[in-house]
């Protein structure tokens, strides 16, 4: 009597381990790119820095306009800063003056 004999295929041995690679290939590349992954993190990291950065600015600045405020209250008022802001917002000199215009930040 004749028997057949069947090749064993190898296809069966390689989709368990192919569904395996692509699962963590999806979840590998959405742990780096997804929203909570680690280059998010790196973006998170560096807007960050650059908020710090205006708001050490933005202290800073506010630290001189209390300084200035300071200077006018009634028990401290200096007649070289009133003057000055009397000039500043009247936009006035006199003849004998020389005026040096500074930009708006400097102040």
């Amino acid at each position: 009597m004749w028997t057949r004999h069947h090749k064993q295929r190898n296809t069966g041995r390689l989709i368990i381990p192919s569904l395996c690679v692509v699962f963590l290939a999806y979840f590998g590349f959405h742990a780096y790119h997804g929203e909570f992954g680690i280059n998010s993190k790196y973006k998170l990291e560096a807007e960050k820095v650059a908020l710090q950065g205006q708001l050490d600015a933005i202290k800073a600045r506010r630290m001189d306009l209390e300084r200035r405020v300071k200077l006018m209250h009634d028990g401290t008022l200096e007649k070289d800063m009133l003057d000055e802001q009397a000039r500043r917002a009247l936009n006035l000199s006199q003849a004998d003056e020389i005026t040096i215009m500074l930009p708006a930040s400097a102040n």
